[in-house]
């Protein structure tokens, strides 16, 4: 026995050792969960029951009178709150009003609405009758408009009129979309939201589901457009049934099932969410939460302002961000509301290293689930950061997944002349980069089957993969993103293919120039990008900065070239400054790169641009010492080869 104590012992440090290295404890559990999904997928193929609204029903008939959907259109408005079973009959009641607008099974429905349980009944309504939306960004207009409804096909489009702009821009481009492509425009205004909920309460029955297959999408949504018109991509019933599980186990929140409930002694816990639901992000957490159980609380839209009080009203255990989020929160003044809340967890993409764990002490929020996800659906990571150890990253593989997935999933060298991967010149193939160099990430596909593509668009979908990369035959998904993998597993982001540019005859990643500036005190927001300059090779580097009005005065110019010079290398440090008036995200939040790169750092250029035509142009100029200010005859001196950089 007294041998067996020391044996037990060392058994058991040597178990705690493998964990800490190869975090088999979170193999284990990814194992389970993968599992899980599948079961729970033969299940509903077997019962004929694929339709996530039938997830859906089954945590109404679990938590009934429970909160389901809490929502504050103003901040000067009354919240209003639907239970599990007043959300169910809303949805069976828009189902029917669907259906009298023309809508039938198996069809697409345009989806024109801005953030509010209407959009959520629509969806659900449109699952009712085996129906699915296409959702297009309201900010959208014009040609873009129309082109993503006539690629998805839709007949109906569901236009929210409450929505700022929705309705104006919708009439701009009726008659094409009546005329053009045959649809019916359904404008849904308080008045027809009011007719809407006074119907009779009627459940479209299962025939109208039979159709569900696993590759049905319960939604399409888009691409940003930022190289040309959006592209639909199809989210398909099959992975749906993993939107709740995962992503409930990572937060440690509590879902709406009575096991659950009974061990917590309380109430499902409160997701806010205020990223647009158009939006991939915004749409699947709200989809998770109401097939799990979850309480779902939306946001009109994203806004500094409204955030926290929100957070706190709504008594939110946990919100999503995307892009900036992070960074607009953080560059506010502080106030009483940053801690006292009830937040354990927020879950997103696009955090950046420089806010990461000054957001998390600030506001006293435990644990980022940062995910790393292709809109297509073909490379899913999530890094569960709560502590050091994970904080800055944008995935985490464990050792097991590190072994088993050598081949499939790899980094190669980049040509940034071209974009694409390097080929050698003589065998034509790929050159494979070891794991913690980095380079574009490229999954390996059995067959184009793998990838589900985009809808009614086969030259952008075959445009996403390539073959005869380390042999002749073989096929790979191209993520267009930079990543590197370093011994513990971590994945780290390190730019978007396009945005890495050359200069001096060196690759410099906008990336890693943002975070070294983002770190100086007084910049709240870089967004860095490369720029054309006469008589010039390559693209000098140029970082448009936010700085507080307030602090630009005393603004230590010469401090932030040394920072850079100190942290970057030499020819990754900024040629050129913008001073931008105020930031301005995308409609998710994401920084915009293409205006500035259009306008470059020409006067005429900033002036009559639309990035921001009060802007202030600075240079590091050669021989100087800080930033200075960019003058009209310094662009002409460039010009005229009077001046190098």
């Amino acid at each position: 026995m007294a041998l067996a104590i020391p044996a037990l012992a060392a058994t058991t440090a040597a178990a705690a050792y493998l964990d800490a290295r190869f975090h088999l404890r979170k193999d284990l559990a990814n194992t389970l969960e993968t599992h899980r999904t599948a079961r729970l997928a033969a299940h509903l193929a077997k019962t004929h029951r694929r339709s996530p609204w039938y997830l859906f029903e089954s945590q109404v008939q679990l938590l009934q009178l429970e909160p389901c959907i809490w929502f504050r259109d103003s901040p000067a408005s009354t919240p209003t709150l639907y239970t599990w079973v007043q959300a169910w009959e809303q949805c069976c009641r828009w189902a029917r009003f669907l259906e009298e607008q023309g809508v039938r099974p198996g069809e697409l429905v345009g989806t024109y609405m801005g953030n509010s349980p209407e959009y959520m009944f629509n969806m659900l309504g449109l699952w009712a009758l085996g129906a699915a939306p296409a959702m297009i960004n309201c900010n959208l207009g014009g040609e873009g408009l129309v082109h993503c409804l006539r690629i998805a096909g839709s007949k109906v489009l569901v236009v929210d009129a409450e929505d700022e702009g929705c309705r104006e821009r919708v009439e701009g481009v009726r008659e094409r979309l009546e005329g053009e492509l045959g649809m019916r425009v359904v404008v849904v205004d308080a008045v027809v939201k009011a007719a809407i909920s006074k119907r009779e309460v009627s459940r479209p029955g299962d025939e109208y589901r039979d159709g569900v297959t696993g590759t049905f999408p319960i939604f399409i949504f888009y691409t940003s457009g930022t190289t040309g018109f959006p592209k639909a991509c199809p989210f398909e019933t099959q992975r749906s049934y993993g939107l709740g599980g995962p992503r409930l186990r990572s937060t440690g929140l509590v879902p709406g099932h009575p096991a659950s409930l009974l061990r917590a002694k309380r109430k499902p816990d409160v997701w806010y969410d205020c990223m647009p639901l158009y939006h991939g992000t915004g749409c699947t957490v709200a989809i998770g939460c109401l097939i799990s159980g979850l309480t779902l609380a939306i946001g009109r839209k994203f806004s500094v302002r409204n955030f926290w009080p929100d957070i706190h009203d709504s008594g939110a255990n946990a919100f999503v961000y995307v892009g900036e989020t992070a960074r607009y929160l953080l560059a506010a003044p502080p106030s009483k509301l940053d801690k006292g809340h009830k937040l354990k967890a927020m879950y997103g993409n696009g955090m950046r290293p420089d806010v990461w764990e000054k957001f998390q002490e600030r506001f006293d929020v435990p644990c980022v689930n940062e995910f790393f996800n292709s809109t297509e659906g073909m490379l899913s990571m999530l890094n569960v950061c709560r502590g050091p150890f994970h904080a800055a990253h944008v995935g985490h593989h464990t050792g097991p997944q590190r072994w088993q997935l050598r081949d499939k999933i790899v980094t190669v060298e980049i040509d940034h002349e071209t974009g694409g991967m390097w080929r050698d010149p003589t065998t034509g193939f790929a050159r494979r980069t070891e794991y913690r160099v980095g380079g574009e990430v490229i999954v390996q596909c059995a067959s184009e089957k793998e990838f589900v593509g985009y809808v009614n668009n086969p030259s952008a979908t075959a445009a996403r993969s390539e073959r005869d990369i380390f042999r002749k035959g073989d096929l790979y998904y191209r993520t267009g993103d930079a990543l590197r993998r370093d011994d513990d597993g971590r994945w780290f982001f390190m730019d978007r293919l396009g945005d890495t540019f050359r200069w001096k005859s060196e690759n410099v990643s906008t990336a890693q120039v943002a975070e070294v500036l983002g770190h100086f005190p007084g910049v709240v927001e870089a967004n860095v990008y490369g720029v054309e300059v006469p008589s010039h090779d390559g693209r000098a580097g140029c970082a448009a900065l936010y700085i507080r009005p307030e602090e630009r005065a005393t603004f230590d110019w010469v401090g932030l070239r040394e920072h850079a010079a100190r942290r970057l290398p030499k020819y990754a440090v900024p040629a050129f400054v913008r001073v931008v008036q105020s930031p301005a995200p995308s409609h998710n939040q994401k920084q915009i790169k293409g205006p500035l790169r259009k306008e470059g750092v020409e006067h005429r250029a900033v002036r009559e641009g639309e990035a921001g035509r009060e802007d202030v142009l600075l240079w590091a100029r050669p021989g100087g010492v800080g930033y200075e200010v960019f003058g009209e005859g310094h662009w002409e001196d460039l010009v005229g080869g009077r001046a190098r950089l």
